[in-house]
């Protein structure tokens, strides 16, 4: 499929952007949508859908980082306020939380928002 294929012959925008949550490729879902940990396929193995010019930046960290502080910011001030632990379990444990967090979330993040650009075909995106 190429791009200049209508924009019907393309899953809808929230199945494109479960595949791309789940990591799969958003077109047809069968084929991984990274290489390494967050670096993208060329073109996807199954379909031929081209994802090297879509480019996401600064969005899936902005996401990543959003995402992380909703949700250890009311379980830090929660333990916290009922926590009788020395500090040095504090200054270890939550940045250690944090950063699992993080790399857990970031590539889910990124899968989404590519399928996001994708989907819409969003400007932005860099053509060979």
């Amino acid at each position: 499929m190429t791009d200049d294929a209508p924009l019907r012959d393309r899953p809808a925008l929230f199945r494109a952007m479960r595949r791309g949550l789940a990591g799969r490729c958003p077109n047809c879902g069968g084929d991984k949508l990274f290489a390494t940990y967050l670096k993208p396929i060329d073109h996807c193995t199954a379909c031929g859908e081209a994802y090297r010019h879509i480019r996401s930046d600064d969005a899936a960290p902005w996401l990543t980082v959003l995402v992380v502080g909703h949700l250890l910011a009311p379980v830090i001030l929660s333990v916290e306020a009922h926590a009788d632990w020395p500090t040095w379990v504090s200054m270890v444990l939550w940045p250690s939380a944090a950063l699992a967090l993080t790399l857990a979330i970031l590539p889910p993040a990124k899968g989404f928002l590519m399928s996001v650009i994708w989907a819409t075909r969003a400007p932005g995106s860099e053509r060979d």
